[in-house]
């Protein structure tokens, strides 16, 4: 049971009269429960009952299932920070097994985890390992105007070396760039009008360049087009390395390139056409700095979307103590633990599979 060895560090901060149901029991009941389908107090409740006999098979579960209330008790009471630091052990140690990847930094706001006022409502940043379709870490953040003091917190405690980090606007800062350079990976960071003497001068450069080197320019751009449902979607990515001509560069760790995305997008008669600028640490591989750059939107349709479709977090109406930010993690965990499992199906079929069936419960839960 090597996933919840990782959470034997946690410290159990109740009184003693009140630890008549073991900790990491009701830890593993959880996380069971969330891969099962259960949204909530009394769906974990009520899946730890009829589940009982196959619990007792892992853990002891001496007093049996607590009551909804107990539950939610508890795991209001653990320490988010203890519980990340948990998390991402496990993450590190199953990375290691796995190819590195492109990560993704994202904020998400848990719509209904306000208490009366909706500006409490949480907002969260996650740092999402797209090619292997895991979410590394999620951290509360005081606001989404705090996001960059997150992520650069997730920085610090993440694994990065060889991999490369991508954010969009708001975190493309030179104490971001400076971190990830720190921590041995590298970075493509989208650049718009926080940056904007960077940006003016980025669209003056590709300009000239294509007056003045238009074949070169050409060597250093790659194309994809993707059509369906009626669309076809043309992307340009056109990478060229910094030159003393961009006087912009002074001060951002390990700047080697610039990129330029022209996205075309034809629906019937009508096309629609944006350009995007982006620099990074990477060397000119403009394939390899374009695929890049279009996985950092999974982020958004293979984590977020799945929490929010599949497990339902943007409708949950847990708001007790530090239970929403301590669920959140444990609706990762469970996300990561699908994810990892072979078993040919979508993240929806194989929580209804858990839930029916004990085997593929047991598959999913320990690989």
């Amino acid at each position: 049971m090597s996933f919840l060895n990782h959470f034997n560090s946690i410290e159990d901060t109740r009184s003693h009269i009140n630890q008549k149901h073991n900790l990491l029991d009701i830890i593993f009941l959880t996380v069971v429960a969330i891969v099962s389908g259960a949204e909530g107090w009394k769906d974990i409740k009520q899946f730890g009952d009829s589940k009982l006999a196959w619990l007792r098979k892992f853990r002891a579960f001496e007093n049996g299932i607590p009551v909804d209330d107990t539950i939610a008790r508890i795991i209001s009471s653990l320490e988010p920070e203890a519980l990340l630091s948990c998390f991402i052990a496990w993450v590190n140690e199953v990375r290691e097994k796995n190819n590195q990847s492109v990560i993704a930094f994202d904020g998400k706001t848990l719509r209904h985890s306000f208490d009366g006022d909706r500006k409490t409502a949480i907002h969260s940043v996650s740092a999402y390992a797209v090619d292997q379709g895991l979410v590394l870490a999620q951290c509360k953040s005081k606001s989404k105007k705090n996001e960059v003091a997150t992520v650069l917190e997730l920085i610090e405690l993440l694994e990065l070396e060889g991999n490369i980090v991508t954010a969009d606007a708001m975190h493309c800062l030179k104490k971001t760039a400076k971190a990830v350079e720190k921590k041995g990976g590298d970075y493509a960071l989208q650049v718009k009008d926080n940056q904007s003497k960077l940006n003016k001068e980025i669209k003056a450069y590709f300009h000239k360049e294509r007056r003045d080197n238009a074949e070169f320019v050409k060597q250093c751009a790659y194309e994809t087009i993707d059509h369906g449902h009626g669309r076809i979607e043309q992307r340009t990515y056109t990478q060229l390395p910094v030159t003393d001509w961009l006087e912009q560069r002074q001060g951002w760790a390990k700047l080697n390139s610039i990129i330029e995305v022209v996205r075309e997008r034809t629906v019937g008669e009508e096309t629609s056409k944006e350009t995007a600028y982006y620099i990074s640490s990477l060397p000119v591989e403009p394939e390899k700095a374009a695929k890049a750059i279009r996985k950092h939107w999974g982020i958004e349709n293979s984590a977020h979307w799945v929490l929010d479709m599949t497990f339902k977090e943007d409708e949950s109406r847990i708001r007790r103590g530090d239970a929403p930010e301590n669920m959140a993690t444990f609706r990762r965990f469970a996300m990561n633990l699908a994810r990892l499992s072979p078993i040919k199906d979508s993240m929806k079929g194989k929580l209804k599979q858990a839930a029916w069936s004990d085997e593929v419960r047991e598959s999913l839960i320990f690989g």
